[in-house]
């Protein structure tokens, strides 16, 4: 009968585990969890220091011309309206529309080289957040036997990270009214490497700033005395005399469920996740939009422990209307509750885009190197392409791959420096080229794994994490 009833449990964990996608909210998926412990790896270099990271992955394909590689010796056409100016590092020079971000360039390595061949939004994103093309090109969505998501091949290779979930998707996965793009699940390594998904109810960017902490809460008919009654029970079926007739696998899981439900017992989850702790003035600096206070929540997961959290920057009206902000091709014609029609150059300057990420990225620099969280933390700032260099007729720019430029920092990462270069026009790589593939590789890198490093598909044949060449000098 005690064998009967461990069985049960483990079919209430794995449902819960199925319908939550993450940690569990009721709390019986912990356990699964808590096995990928055994996988923890001694691949990583003790010379590196990256302990977790933030990736920020800015929808939509920020224009790089407008952002971090301005051309003002350009000809008419191709020069933007904005002005380069001056920063904390001599020499390097970004755009006005990010004043407070060039107080905090001797922190960022500015990778202007970026190119794939990729203009199409669909295969260019999941080229970006997968790290490679997929092996089916024309799948875009999610599905269990991709190639893992980086956030999940760190969880295998290093193991769990205490009462947190290992990594977490802020403030929901990204999606254009589709499934989760690829790159966002563990893959072929199973939903027990999954990220840990907040999934915040799409409201307006701007005005709304809570954030679900119930996304913890044990779920709808499980309260603490059912908890209790369920360790009550597990403590039965965990007698001496059922533990000698169990198999090893048996035991350990047995243990698993011991430190899931003691986990379980603390608030430091709740905690973490409660971004109201922070100070009134902290959060202002962040920003009191979507965007600002999730930078702020991702700084106090990865101070709490979480390894991986990426950030999506999109953008939906009060009415749940999505758009991807960033891709600022401009419109004659009022688009997803904007207010009216929009020029390129006006929707870099909107509330929602360049201003807030200004204000959020600089803030969150400052808050990691304050804590003493920099050095140990890989910042990316990312996004699927970058913009032509040709400005349309509504004053914006369309699609690019060819070159493009992308941030890291911290983690490692040598500071004040510009990596690479693009042409007279911004238009092709001129020198040190870096693909996504690459970028990818050079995130594990900073944790000290080699991209030959491999993990076990689900026939248990080593799969290498990358198929890139991580940028070593940025180091």
């Amino acid at each position: 009968m005690e064998l009967i009833a461990a069985e049960k449990m483990n079919r209430m964990t794995r449902r819960a585990y199925l319908k939550q996608g993450g940690l569990g909210v009721a709390g019986v998926s912990l356990p699964r969890l808590l096995q990928a412990e055994q996988a923890r790896s001694s691949a990583s270099d003790p010379g590196t220091q990256a302990k977790n990271c933030i990736f920020i992955f800015l929808c939509g394909g920020p224009a790089h011309l407008d952002l971090w590689d301005l051309k003002p010796e350009a000809p008419d056409g191709i020069r933007g309206v904005f002005d380069p100016i001056e920063t904390r590092v001599p020499g390097i020079r970004i755009g006005e529309l990010l004043p407070q971000v060039s107080g905090h360039t001797d922190k960022l390595a500015i990778i202007r080289s970026m190119t794939h061949a990729n203009n199409g939004h669909g295969g260019a994103i999941v080229h970006t957040l997968h790290g490679q093309i997929p092996v089916r090109p024309a799948e875009l969505y999610a599905a269990r036997d991709d190639h893992p998501g980086w956030g999940g091949n760190l969880h295998r290779l290093f193991g769990p990270t205490g009462s947190l979930p290992p990594w977490v998707i802020l403030p929901r996965p990204f999606t254009t009214y589709s499934p989760p793009y690829k790159g966002q699940s563990a893959g072929f390594l199973g939903p027990v490497y999954d990220p840990f998904v907040l999934n915040k109810e799409a409201k307006n960017s701007l005005l709304d700033t809570d954030l679900p902490i119930e996304a913890l809460a044990l779920s709808d008919g499980v309260d603490g005395q059912r908890l209790d009654r369920r360790y009550a029970l597990l403590q039965r079926v965990d007698s001496p005399d059922t533990s000698e007739r169990l198999p090893d696998s048996g035991q350990q899981l047995q243990e698993y469920y011991e430190k899931a439900f003691s986990m379980l017992s603390s608030t430091d989850a709740n905690r973490a996740f409660d971004v109201t702790r922070e100070s009134e003035t902290l959060r202002d600096q962040y920003g009191r939009n979507e965007y600002g206070q999730s930078f702020l929540l991702a700084r106090r997961l990865v101070e709490a422990g979480v390894r991986v959290v990426n950030v999506f920057w999109t953008f939906f009206d009060k009415k749940g209307c999505q758009f991807n902000l960033w891709d600022n091709h401009g419109s004659a014609k009022e688009f997803c509750g904007s207010g009216g029609a929009l020029k390129g150059v006006e929707m870099l300057k909107h509330d929602y885009c360049a201003p807030s990420f200004d204000r959020a990225f600089s803030t969150l620099l400052e808050d990691l190197q304050q804590r003493g969280l920099l050095q140990e933390t890989l910042v990316a700032v990312t996004g699927e392409f970058g913009r032509t260099p040709k400005i349309n007729a509504n004053a914006g720019r369309d699609h690019w791959a060819p070159c493009y430029s992308q941030i890291l920092a911290g983690g490692g990462v040598q500071g004040g420096q510009v990596f690479g270069a693009s042409d007279h026009q911004g238009a092709y790589v001129k020198d040190r080229p870096v693909t996504p593939n690459d970028f990818a590789a050079t995130i594990y890198h900073a944790f000290g794994l080699s991209p030959e490093t491999t993990v076990s598909d689900a026939l248990g044949r080593p799969v290498r994490i990358s198929d890139g060449s991580p940028v070593t000098a940025l180091f």
